[in-house]
């Protein structure tokens, strides 16, 4: 049994704040606003595998009313939302992440973006795209007000017997 889900994640870019994408960190005047490290595609990408498998969001699993997950490393997210996933009977086939922004230039970084999220899910770095766009100078995202991601990730069962409800 396959499954596909997909995911979206958008954050505020402000001075003071270290910017992480897919894990890895950028040297930038801006960071992304949030709880946690505020890595928007892995944000993105555990949401696409939590939809996939009927399990909720992110948001669910590590809620931002809880101190606990307050500066949390987002790597360390992906690989629990992995971890539910999987006991619940699922495994990650692949995955596609998107970033959208202006800056910084994300093509240098895209194998060790692939390295980082492929840990963290623990599949190979083959199962795993990362790419970015532009959008042109449109939106919040185009006036470098913030960086958004998307990803779609493919999740399968070996058994084809899955439990699925509420992921936590």
């Amino acid at each position: 049994m396959l499954r596909i889900g997909t995911g979206f994640d958008l954050h505020r870019l402000v001075p003071g704040r270290r910017l992480v994408l897919c894990g890895v960190e950028f040297s930038h005047p801006t960071g992304l606003l949030g709880h946690s490290d505020a890595d928007a595609p892995a944000h993105a990408l555990a949401d696409a595998i939590l939809g996939a498998a009927a399990l909720g969001d992110i948001g669910h699993l590590f809620p931002d009313t809880d101190p606990k997950w307050e500066g949390a490393d987002s790597m360390m997210l992906l690989s629990e939302v992995c971890r539910v996933v999987r006991s619940r009977g699922w495994s990650v086939c692949n995955a596609d992440v998107t970033i959208l922004a202006e800056a910084p230039r994300i093509g240098p970084f895209v194998p060790q973006m692939r390295r980082r999220l492929a840990e963290a899910m623990q599949v190979d770095v083959s199962a795993v795209s990362v790419k970015a766009t532009t959008m042109e100078g449109l939106g919040p995202v185009g006036a470098r007000e913030a960086i958004a991601a998307q990803a779609s990730a493919l999740i399968e069962s070996a058994d084809g017997a899955v439990s699925g409800g509420s992921a936590v």
